[in-house]
């Protein structure tokens, strides 16, 4: 059976471009092995799919596109500098000139311009190369058999300890690249890396705790932040805020448990002593308090939010301990997912136009070992049912008897 690294690198263009070759009677993802055979009948959410038409779900869901999985190939492999990998990532989701430069943050429209033209003539030289490459295997009888060569993503090292951030530092970084808020979109991600580390730590607010994602969830919830996205999941992987499965076909957010895996993960040999393993344990827990007392940095804020009707008036209700999450009702929304069904039919029924996401009420903590966060909570949700009282014909929440209100 071939790895994925040797489909991939043996396959046909026409077998890349399609991402899965044929070798009877299975279909192989040149992305990462999977395989489906001909003959089986394959579920998924409701629908059966013969082997072809699965495989081609298998890609989407598993890694967005064919593309995606490209762009984030080693350099090494791809021989893209990281600015042409920003451009190609730019031009798939079909924007314009103006545009690009916006989102990229560099020259002018006329300079993307002109990297449109280098990328075409890149592409010219390829033709023209691959032509000769195929001319001479019929000549060249003294050629070295044909290596495989490891397939690996873009990663850099990325040394997180060397940032002394302040509370100071982290506001103005936020003020200056979030100036919609830091709900709102990116203006650019062309920054030093310590900028990075305070935009992500922010931007991973957006992601519940606990909750895994496929590649094409976190996408869709990275886009609302910026127009790069494969960039932005590659650096949150990088500095650890993003864990995500050797296939790619779940992430999450990185926790304590994660944290402990590495050190398994690599593992430490038998030659280790006992000495040695507990100094490094006693490392492995500093780090853990590290990382801990920085998590506890990020501050969050607790708070009620409507999603609004503007065709009906209709509203649905919420609260949640942290705002920045909400960005997650829309995702769920527009997947499809939503709890509440009322609500998603409608928003199926009237598109994502006709609908608003507003926070109602921040949370004000009292400084007070007292204070109990969640009860004040519910008790302002509460207080926001009674104000606006969103049910029947005024909202997504039932009847109110029903509803226990």
């Amino acid at each position: 059976m071939k790895s994925s690294e040797s489909l991939l690198q043996t396959a046909s263009l026409e077998e890349i471009k399609c991402g899965y070759v044929k070798e009877e009677p299975a279909f192989i993802c040149v992305c990462c092995g999977y395989r489906t055979e001909l003959g089986i009948i394959y579920p998924e959410e409701g629908v059966l799919y013969e082997a072809e038409r699965y495989m081609r779900v298998h890609i989407e869901k598993t890694h967005g596109s064919v593309f995606e999985y490209l762009l984030e190939l080693d350099k090494s492999i791809t021989g893209l500098s990281d600015v042409q990998r920003g451009l190609l990532g730019q031009f798939y989701e079909g924007k314009k000139d103006t545009e690009v430069q916006k989102a990229l943050g560099i020259g002018s429209a006329s300079t993307i311009r002109n990297h449109r033209f280098v990328l075409k003539e890149k592409e010219r030289q390829a033709k023209i190369f691959l032509a000769l490459m195929e001319l001479l295997k019929s000549k060249d009888t003294h050629a070295p058999a044909e290596l495989v060569l490891p397939v690996t993503r873009h990663v850099k090292t990325i040394n997180r300890d060397q940032f002394e951030i302040t509370e100071q530092d982290r506001e103005k970084v936020l003020r200056k690249y979030f100036p919609e808020g830091t709900d709102g979109p990116l203006t650019t991600f062309h920054i030093q890396q310590k900028h990075k580390w305070i935009v992500l730590t922010e931007i991973a607010k957006r992601f519940e705790p606990g909750q895994q994602y496929t590649e094409k969830q976190v996408n869709e919830l990275l886009k609302m932040a910026y127009g790069d996205y494969v960039e932005l999941r590659r650096y949150m992987i990088d500095f650890g805020l993003l864990v995500r499965k050797e296939d790619g076909s779940r992430y999450w957010l990185a926790n304590d448990a994660d944290q402990n895996g590495k050190g398994k993960k690599h593992g430490h040999k038998g030659s280790e002593t006992e000495t040695e393993a507990l100094k490094r344990e006693g490392k492995e827990m500093n780090r853990r308090k590290e990382l801990q007392e920085q998590a506890k940095e990020i501050k969050t804020e607790a708070g009620v939010y409507q999603i609004r009707n503007e065709r009906n008036g209709k509203v649905f209700l919420d609260s949640t301990l942290n705002l920045k999450t909400i960005n997650g009702q829309k995702f769920m929304l527009q997947m499809g997912s939503h709890l509440n069904r009322q609500l998603q039919a409608e928003w199926n029924e009237y598109g994502d136009d006709a609908f608003v996401i507003e926070v109602l009420e921040k949370l004000k903590k009292e400084d007070s070992p007292y204070f109990d966060t969640k009860d004040a909570l519910a008790k302002l949700v509460d207080r926001w049912f009674d104000q606006l009282e969103p049910y029947g014909d005024k909202g997504y929440h039932g009847d109110k008897k029903e509803s226990g209100q």
